[in-house]
């Protein structure tokens, strides 16, 4: 299917400042859950709220994603198949495994820093894995990524962001990561700074993996493919700044 160019440019734009809408989103979580712990709500059920507000906003969509991705690479199947399986509005075995680990590990780091490094530094890492989650989606719309399908989302914004901007925008969202490490650690702003761009940096090369395993399972992107870089790049930031 031809995709109007106007249809393209849009998604470009949209793909270029995917992170600023994880910044929307990664704050509402973050006051969500500082609400919820000013409430008096304890730290386990507040991280739990934090990692619910993006699954609200998104309608489900990227987990969706992520449990479809799931059952068609789990089946080994050809990739025809697996895309055919990806399209079923039911949801497999591994998808369901899948969505429970990863909420799980969400919720465990989102709960840990809440409890020992304060809201701050929880709020800071729910924020940081949002919009890092939504520059996986821009490195992945980048030049030379294709679509698995000629339809649907992924068609409509493969190949569309220029490399130099997938890249100024990637290394942007790192240094500006590191940089609110070093604020909210200020009594260590080198160990701040320094795990909290590792954690971008590292959920960034995790979600390229997944990417490049997906182009050679299914041929390219689809919109579940965009929705399980994203859980993947959210997931693995939290669990790097676990380590802080």
């Amino acid at each position: 299917m031809n995709v109007p160019r106007w249809d393209r440019s849009s998604a470009r734009r949209g793909m270029e400042w995917a992170p600023l809408a994880g910044l929307l989103v990664g704050l509402a979580a973050a006051a969500v859950g500082l609400l919820a712990l000013l409430l008096g709500v304890s730290a386990l059920p507040a991280a739990v709220i934090s990692v619910a507000v993006p699954a609200v906003v998104t309608r489900g969509l990227h987990l969706d994603g992520l449990a479809d991705v799931a059952d068609g690479l789990g089946s080994a199947k050809p990739a025809e198949d697996a895309l055919r399986i990806m399209k079923h509005s039911d949801i497999g075995p591994f998808g369901v495994l899948t969505l429970l680990f990863v909420l799980l590990a969400q919720i465990a780091v989102v709960n840990e820093l809440y409890a020992e490094g304060g809201w701050a530094q929880g709020g800071l890492a729910v924020v940081v894995a949002s919009v890092t989650a939504r520059t996986a989606l821009t490195l992945a719309a980048r030049d030379g990524v294709p679509a698995a399908r000629a339809e649907g989302l992924g068609a409509l914004v493969a190949g569309t962001v220029p490399m130099r901007t997938a890249v100024i925008v990637g290394a942007g969202v790192a240094v500006a990561s590191g940089a609110a490490g070093a604020v909210a650690m200020w009594w260590n702003p080198l160990f701040g700074a320094v795990s909290h761009l590792f954690a971008v940096v590292l959920a960034l090369g995790a979600a390229e993996l997944l990417l490049r395993h997906c182009r050679r399972r299914l041929g390219g992107v689809t919109g579940d493919v965009f929705g399980a870089l994203a859980e993947c790049a959210a997931t693995t930031a939290l669990l790097v700044l676990a380590f802080g």
